[in-house]
């Protein structure tokens, strides 16, 4: 997925947000919330181990895309995008992951 493609699927999913929640199924996650985009985002991010641990390639990517696609929903219903995320990756490169771990604090 390049960065135009990122962007452009940002630009739906935020018109989205102002449609019926019969009229898309993005309009529809947003009508449910939080909790319903974050339920989503746990379904596929176990469908996405389940396909790696199948080592089905097909399945990984597939599996993939829609856990991405779901985080992108989340992104935009918080006022965010992937520019967002890319920015903080871009920030990260560069340093050791362990590196980048200790600035955290965090195990």
């Amino acid at each position: 997925m390049s960065q135009e493609t990122l962007q452009r699927l940002a630009e739906v999913l935020e018109e989205r947000k102002s449609a019926s929640p019969d009229s898309s199924y993005v309009a529809k996650l947003y009508h449910k919330g939080l909790d319903g985009i974050l339920k989503k985002i746990g379904e596929e991010a176990t469908e996405t181990v389940m396909a790696a641990k199948d080592g089905d390639k097909g399945k990984i990517v597939y599996e993939t895309a829609d856990l991405w696609f779901h985080c992108l929903v989340l992104l935009a219903q918080q006022g965010l995008g992937p520019d967002d995320v890319l920015r903080e990756l871009d920030r990260r490169f560069g340093l050791s992951g362990l590196e980048e771990k200790a600035r955290r604090g965090t195990d």
